[in-house]
């Protein structure tokens, strides 16, 4: 017998040892009783319209679909390139293992396993894809079992729900959404034909960076199926000559409303509706197939976002902001602003600085005091000195308070005091409240930060959050009932199950009268106060808040409908907002009232304006109008309810000036003179504002005038502040030229310096300048210079 007839012998008596295997193993291996794995399968969480925010999966991008909404041919091109015999075979094709054992004994390794559709399930599905000859064994013996539990078409939609097509596709649906960006439901005859090929070695022929590769696969299969009878050869043939159109690779993996996604993960990891461990939840949240349905309202969050940019428009010396909007009605969460840039790259960039940051409140804490002395019977018409400084004993010594800017408020009643806010009137209130109980009631609200039970805690001492000061607010706005803040109404499995619902659980916090008449105050904030910055134009209640060295600034404000938190500050710390660290100096009337009031004018464009007299929420038992309110709307002055103080009362020893520096000119002047205030504008050059704003006023803002006084406005004109150049060590020729050439006189005084040995070394040069170098001076003045005799 010669060499290549004993080969022929070997290898087919090889091939029967290893058929007679396959077939053996099919019987003797232990009955396959697992049910076929679920897939991981990709999470969706979408805003309250209904639409995509964005997906969860843990390296696998994979959404499942039934074999019915598969177009049939792109089930013959999976067929036709995969496994042309998959209609009729086992579960293994014999034809195909004995090509690919001839050819893994030439090699003398496994290259090839012959696989069928069924087989690579099992490897991908269940077994793995160990290329062993003992994992071949089993990956065949379970096809065939795999084929006599379930039908064929169950094995090849669990076959195309599995497979992946690259570019971190799993399955025939996410396939069709990243390469052509429709539901593999649309997918025609050639796009069918392009993901068939990819099965084979997705990242050979990936369209993306191999389109050359990718036509040429295409090509394969089309003519694959005219093999097979399920198109004909000259359609094959043409759609062979078309172009591949794909939909553009995402540039990056942003979405909207990052910040406010983070917390729904969160709300998921954290709810013992998910999972009994955090690992079960973990689990479910990016393989669980979940629909998590949520409260963001798409064009909100792009309104704060805007307003945020606008308004602190440079990113490299700008401090930072975070914004929260909610309904206080329900708790729905409809906006959250936790940064500047989610997805920049940087380490901080995750941090939320609307949950996360935690920041002393100033001021805008005021109102959640005023609500606890209400509760204790305090009334609006108290009376409290307001001198510019105090000293109050309290343990452990004396706890010194000063108003802002010095201010001396003389007497006032509760509501200039927070009009005002004024801080020694407030620092005497919560000694009378108690501090343990001001805190009770700031938590009762929503504000779940932890909080000290301190004095100070009146003027915002205690760290709280944006979303905690929207969350308390929103118990003003809603008279009284909180809701706790919700992201999440509900969360379905992949198979319409539901495992969450929201569940509202309103909760009475404060009296509904106490709700009312600190609305009616802070209404005033807003149109005579510190706040004036944030007018609407329609019915609006909040607070402006200044933390200590201005590191912080705040104002959180709310209409019947909607009610926002608003701070400002460097994420990085508590570093001091004032020029030249930043364009102005910030306090909670400037940068943070600019954005509420845009974002909040916008937001309520389409809302037709209610007053606070009939809206908010309903009480259990109660009616959603309650009966007989006096109107918030009105002049409280003139309001003669017996319920309302008497603000003729009130001493006051002037009007309270807003800090208008860096608003444009003509808000800041319709600021002032809605406030009773004579506005003369001057145009001055200045190296810091840009044109139209104002520089600088007289007198300063948070001073406090007589009504109709006269307020200077400085407003940059978009020149340079000219300056007294500087010309120390330069000839007296040179000088006087560039003297002259910044457009002033020149006056020379040969003049030795006192120091002779310096005289004789500058002999010749300038020594002096009056005025000084860089000084400003006004074009056509005269600058002096002396020099050293030569």
């Amino acid at each position: 017998m010669d060499t290549a007839a004993r080969t022929r012998r070997i290898r087919t008596t090889a091939i029967a040892a290893v058929l007679a295997m396959l077939v053996g193993c099919s019987y003797t291996t232990p009955e396959l009783r697992a049910e076929i794995p679920a897939n991981s399968e990709a999470s969706v969480i979408v805003a309250s319209n209904g639409s995509e925010l964005t997906t969860l999966h843990a390296g696998e991008n994979r959404t499942e679909i039934s074999l019915a909404d598969i177009p049939q041919h792109v089930q013959d091109a999976v067929v036709a390139s995969e496994d042309r015999r998959f209609w009729s075979h086992i579960g293994i094709d014999l034809r195909g293992i004995v090509r690919a054992f001839r050819r893994n004994v030439d090699h003398g390794e496994i290259l090839e396993g012959g696989s069928t559709i069924t087989q690579q399930f099992v490897k991908n599905a269940i077994i793995g894809s160990d290329r062993t000859l003992d994992r071949k064994i089993e990956e065949a013996s379970l096809a065939i079992q795999v084929e006599r539990q379930y039908t064929k078409e169950e094995i090849l939609e669990f076959y195309l729900n599995t497979i992946y097509f690259g570019a971190g596709a799993y399955g025939i649906e996410a396939a069709a959404q990243v390469y052509f960006a429709i539901p593999a439901s649309e997918l025609d005859v050639a796009q069918g034909a392009m993901l068939a090929g990819l099965v084979k070695a997705p990242s050979d022929y990936d369209p993306f960076i191999n389109a050359d590769g990718a036509l040429e696969r295409r090509a394969s299969v089309l003519k694959a199926m005219a093999d097979e009878g399920y198109i004909g050869e000259a359609e094959a043939a043409e759609l062979s000559l078309t172009d591949i159109v794909l939909a553009p690779p995402a540039p990056d993996s942003s979405y909207p409303g990052a910040y406010f996604v983070e917390e729904v993960k969160r709300f998921i990891l954290e709810h013992p509706a998910f999972g009994r461990s955090y690992e079960e939840r973990l689990h479910l949240l990016f393989t669980g197939g979940l629909t998590i349905e949520t409260t963001l309202d798409l064009r909100l969050q792009a309104l704060a976002e805007s307003a945020v940019q606008r308004t602190l428009s440079d990113p490299f010396d700008d401090p930072n902001a975070a914004l929260v909007s909610m309904d206080p009605a329900n708790g729905h969460v409809y906006a959250m602003v936790g940064g500047r840039d989610f997805f920049d790259g940087g380490p901080q960039s995750k941090f939320n600085l609307a949950t996360q940051g935690q920041r002393p409140s100033g001021s805008s804490f005021k109102p959640l005091v005023l609500a606890a002395a209400l509760e204790e019977g305090i009334e609006l018409s108290s009376r409290y000195q307001a001198p510019a400084s105090l000293n109050i004993d309290v343990t452990g010594g004396v706890w010194e308070v000063e108003n802002y800017g010095g201010t001396e408020g003389g007497v006032v009643n509760l509501v200039d005091a927070t009009v005002r806010s004024y801080n020694t009137a407030y620092a005497q209130l919560i000694m009378d409240v108690g501090p343990s109980d001001a805190v009770k009631v700031a938590a009762d609200l929503g504000v779940e930060s932890p909080l000290l039970a301190v004095p100070s805690a009146v003027l915002g001492s205690n760290d709280v959050s944006p979303l905690d000061m929207a969350s308390a607010y929103s118990s003003f706005a809603n008279r009284g009932v909180h809701n706790d803040p919700v992201f999440v109404t509900k969360v379905t499995g992949p198979d319409g199950d539901v495992i969450y619902q929201h569940d509202p659980s309103p909760v009475r916090v404060l009296d509904r009268d106490t709700a009312d008449e600190i609305t009616q105050v802070l209404q005033q904030v807003i149109s005579r106060g510190t706040g004036v910055g944030a007018r609407l134009g329609r019915p609006a209640a909040g607070k402006t808040g200044t933390g200590q060295n201005w590191a912080d600034a705040w104002f959180v404000g709310y209409t019947p409908e909607l009610v926002t938190s608003v701070w400002v500050g460097f994420a990085e710390g508590q570093i001091p907002m004032v020029p030249p660290t930043t364009r102005i100096r910030v306090t909670g009337g400037t940068w943070p009232a600019e954005i509420w009031q845009m974002f909040m004018s916008a937001a309520l464009v389409e809302k037709p304006t209610s007053d606070f007299a009939t809206a908010g929420g309903t009480d259990e038992g109660e009616d959603s109008d309650p009966p007989d309110q006096p109107d918030p709307a009105g002049d409280t002055a003139a309001n003669g309810d017996a319920e309302t103080p008497n603000f003729e009362e009130v001493v006051a020893p002037g009007e309270l000036v807003s800090d208008v520096v860096g608003m444009r000119n003509e808000l800041a002047a319709d600021i002032l003179t809605r406030a009773g205030f004579v506005v003369l504008t001057e145009s001055v050059p200045d190296d810091q504002y840009p044109p139209g704003v104002v520089a600088s006023m007289e007198p300063s803002g948070e001073a406090i005038i007589p009504a109709g006084s006269e307020i200077v406005l400085n407003v940059a004109n978009g020149q340079r502040v000219k300056r007294v150049p500087d010309v120390l060590g330069e000839g007296t020729e040179a000088a006087t030229a560039i003297v002259l050439g910044a457009g002033y006189e020149v006056e020379i005084i040969d003049e030795a310096e006192a120091d002779p040995e310096a005289a004789e070394i500058r002999a010749g040069q300038i020594w002096k300048v009056d005025p000084g170098t860089r000084s400003p001076l006004e074009p056509g003045e005269t600058v002096t210079i002396w020099a050293n005799p030569l």
